[in-house]
């Protein structure tokens, strides 16, 4: 049993045994040979699109759980997409694009007003 196990804290913390990982994966070269290795995260959360004034409010409502009204507006234009391209229907293919293209107008508004 090495020093490090016999902490005189007691049981292991977890941050203990992650730093232990790391260590390990580092010395064996494991760490090295990830894509990423060596380049900023992408999170790929929209976190660096979003305006930094908005970005703690967005942050609570994301961990609360909460949707955006534009997030909300661009899923639906996501599932009108989705629809239109199955459509076989020309008038119904019609009312789609419209449909489609009044959401796309109101998400533009939204987001120009958060961004001026």
């Amino acid at each position: 049993m090495s020093a490090e196990d016999r902490s005189p804290r007691g049981p292991q913390l977890l941050e203990d045994h992650i730093g232990r990982s790391l260590r390990d994966s580092e010395a064996s070269g494991e760490l090295r040979s990830a894509r990423s290795f060596g380049k900023p995260l992408d999170l790929g959360d929209g976190y660096d699109e979003t305006p930094a004034e908005l970005r703690m409010g967005y942050k609570i409502l994301k961990d609360a759980g909460v949707v955006p009204p534009e997030v909300l507006l661009m899923q639906q234009a996501a599932a009108v997409q989705a629809e239109l391209q199955s459509c076989s229907d020309p008038a119904a293919a019609q009312a789609l694009q419209r449909k489609l293209s009044e959401l796309q107008q109101n998400i533009a508004l939204r987001l120009e007003r958060l961004r001026g």
